[in-house]
């Protein structure tokens, strides 16, 4: 069983996996020895992203002890909030995260934020953090409740954070590939291990780059990656002062990197988690790309989120070697959207939603190869 896109429509979510019987009426697994993959983007858009997380995490225990397993994949939106890239994250989701300390960690936060523009000139390690003044009207309207608390929960320590950092980009079983985004020709050399390796050796390298930036006070905890990139630039070209020398060099070699993380597999439009080509490809330009590709990856069938299908539909493609899965589960963002599964069982691919079935692909009859 797949599901694409939730984009925090937990409630949505819920029905969809009810209706497929993975889970029950009070949300704990019944879907017994079965495998749920959830292809990525739980996040942003919608006002409850974390619900949503929350219940994978409780459903990849349940799972688990029936003998069944939850896999959920990471999607560009993931990494974008790991990574501080927020321009999707919804004020009513920020809220989700606030307490009754939250105003007093705003202001603690907005305190070391005019601190950090206004270095000491004798200090060696401080750089101009970022390019724009803002007021701190400007500053409070882009950190609204909730905002710091987020940035803690996706951090490395973080709840969320930590529970990311442990997700695949991609997986396969029985033939079958599991993904975001897509295999582009920049990854098709790669196997999913080699893949799945880079992908987490780039959130790693970010978050050791994040720590040198904060501990040469370039950069505060909770900045956003604009924020990021911007102060390493600066950083990278007005330091006043060097350090001794080892340590200057290897931290300017730290800010070059930050400041080219715009070419990393996790970034990049032609990485897993972003590439659409599956959904954009030509009908003959396609077929000729995905057959290569599930040669080299010896999968019969790849099934993708990310490219949301205008007319709420899970779709197949290229003779059923591709299924794309995002629907636009968050209607109220993608009209016309609607909740959708797709069940994988002997060979058969069949598209659930909240008022029928639907088989797309039936291996047997169409004659296909077994991987």
């Amino acid at each position: 069983m797949a599901v694409g896109d939730i984009h925090g429509d937990f409630d949505a979510f819920v029905a969809i996996l009810q209706q497929s019987g993975i889970i029950d009426a009070e949300q704990r697994w019944s879907g017994g020895r079965a495998t749920l993959v959830q292809t990525g983007d739980i996040v942003d858009r919608g006002s409850k992203s974390r619900q949503a997380m929350d219940l994978l995490m409780s459903l990849e225990k349940q799972a688990s002890k029936a003998g069944g397993r939850v896999v959920a994949l990471l999607g560009n939106h993931e990494m974008m909030n790991m990574i501080g890239d927020l321009r999707y994250v919804s004020s009513a989701d920020y809220a989700t995260y606030a307490d009754e300390k939250s105003e007093k960690r705003r202001r603690s936060a907005h305190r070391s934020y005019v601190e950090s523009r206004s270095p000491r000139a004798e200090d060696a390690r401080q750089a101009p953090s970022v390019a724009v003044t803002v007021t701190e009207q400007q500053w409070m309207d882009a950190h609204p409740p909730g905002f710091i608390e987020q940035r803690e929960a996706f951090s490395p320590e973080g709840k969320y954070g930590r529970w990311l950092r442990t997700k695949a980009a991609v997986f396969q079983e029985s033939g079958v590939v599991f993904l975001h985004g897509g295999i582009s020709a920049k990854v098709a050399s790669m196997d999913l291990d080699q893949i799945n390796e880079r992908v987490r050796s780039e959130i790693r390298a970010f978050d050791v780059y994040m720590k040198d930036l904060v501990d040469h006070r370039v950069a505060l905890p909770f900045y956003t990656f604009t924020e990021i990139a911007s102060a390493a630039s600066s950083a990278l070209h007005e330091r006043s002062k060097p350090l001794e020398r080892d340590q200057e060099d290897r931290f300017l070699e730290v800010l070059k990197r930050v400041v080219d993380m715009g070419s990393w597999l996790t970034i990049n439009q032609d990485g897993p988690l972003w590439f659409r080509g599956f959904a954009q490809w030509t009908g003959e330009e396609g077929a000729k790309q995905v057959a290569a590709i599930a040669r080299a990856f010896r999968a019969a069938h790849f099934v993708a989120g990310h490219s949301v299908q205008p007319d709420g539909r899970i779709h197949k493609r290229f003779g059923g070697k591709v299924f794309l899965i995002d629907t636009g589960m968050l209607s109220s963002f993608f009209p016309g959207g609607r909740a959708s599964a797709l069940e994988i069982a002997g060979g058969k691919f069949t598209a659930i939603y909240q008022d029928k079935r639907e088989v797309l692909f039936n291996r047997a009859t169409a004659g296909a190869p077994a991987p």
